[in-house]
């Protein structure tokens, strides 16, 4: 069975380097400029897409948390309401994003956290929707997303695998094309509450869906281990200071975070291989240096029968292997050899020859 997500043209699967997307969320303070920087600074860094997120804020929230005060040190507001609408980009700033993330060859889209914000995110024709652990169980907001028919990015924190089940058996019978992100919905998360066996267990139960990775870990070394355990998509948090005034900075990769992570993703996809092994040619010199080989324990004449005591094991490698010890023993040189001689097929006589060929045969 096949699993495969397509965003924009590009292939997602288990034969592909992992596709990492910068969120960028509200990083940005709500200025114009400073998401635009953030996602010169992801493209730079070598991720595939970045993302914002987008709320109708009177729709999303009722009217006792929008009017909450909210006196935070992070915050951009006297109350909830206007903290959320300060961060808020409006359509203009949304098609200016869009275009200049297209000029930079970087994947664009948003989280919609409601259904004016789907539809709003749909105007801009995004190529993909971000759906939140907070919605895992809104089921109606993913249906409605579905209509869209794009690729659906569904974070599952806080959640089960049977509230995965829930989605699944939801999108999967009217086509909707989905993956699942296994994340923990604490900000930073703790190492033991990562929990990266779920991706394994994701692609066990649900085997014809795309895993990825939400990581929250204030780090980079999540990620590659995510990798290995089939997590295919990697979204993280991105900023371009950790100091500045807002709750996600803290916890967000600055760029040269970023930029080991997207390195070191790549690298593991290499260095996974085939499972084939083999000796590299890369590995010759140091085979050779630290090798060992049969060699003459003292000065042997001609005509001489092996002993185990004639017989010593050295490096440099080259010659016959130490495996081969308990096979020419009994045979008798046809020459004399030197201390530290490599002992050879050609200077034993004719039945050990044969009886080693037959082994190295």
């Amino acid at each position: 069975m096949t699993r495969e997500l397509v965003i924009d043209g590009r292939r997602i699967n288990d034969h592909e380097d992992c596709y990492i997307i910068a969120e960028i969320g509200h990083n940005h303070q709500g200025e114009l400029e400073k998401a635009k920087q953030l996602f010169h600074r992801a493209k730079e860094c070598g991720v595939d897409a970045v993302k914002l997120q987008k709320r109708d804020n009177r729709t999303l929230f009722t009217g006792g948390m929008y009017d909450m005060p909210y006196e935070h040190e992070s915050s951009f507001g006297r109350t909830y309401g206007e903290h959320r609408e300060f961060l808020e980009f409006g359509m203009a700033e949304y098609i200016e994003l869009k275009r200049y993330a297209e000029e930079l060859g970087l994947v664009f889209f948003a989280t919609a956290f409601d259904i004016p914000s789907a539809d709003f995110l749909a105007k801009l024709s995004v190529p993909c929707y971000k759906v939140a652990s907070g919605d895992l169980k809104n089921i109606p907001l993913m249906k409605y997303i579905a209509r869209f028919q794009k690729p659906m990015i569904v974070s599952t924190g806080g959640g089960t695998l049977e509230d995965a089940q829930r989605v699944y058996d939801t999108l999967k019978p009217i086509k909707a094309e989905f993956c699942f992100l296994h994340t923990t919905a604490s900000y930073p998360t703790a190492p033991e509450e990562m929990n990266l066996r779920v991706i394994t267990k994701m692609r066990e139960r649900f085997p014809d869906v795309v895993i990825g990775l939400s990581d929250h870990y204030n780090g980079i070394a999540m990620a590659p281990v995510a990798y290995v355990l089939g997590a295919r998509v990697i979204e993280k948090h991105f900023t371009l200071n950790h100091t500045w005034k807002g709750t996600d900075h803290p916890f967000s990769l600055e760029p040269i975070g970023m930029q080991k992570m997207v390195r070191d993703l790549r690298r593991t996809r290499a260095a996974i291989g085939d499972g084939v092994k083999r000796a590299y040619s890369s590995e010759s010199n140091a085979i050779y240096k630290m090798g060992k080989k049969l060699v003459a324990a003292r000065d042997l004449p001609a005509g001489h029968r092996l002993t185990e005591a004639d017989i010593a094991i050295k490096s440099p490698g080259g010659g016959l292997p130490p495996y081969e010890l308990e096979r020419i023993i009994g045979n008798v040189t046809r020459r004399a050899l030197k201390t530290d001689e490599a002992i050879t097929l050609e200077i034993l006589d004719d039945s050990a020859s044969k009886v080693v060929g037959r082994s190295a045969g």
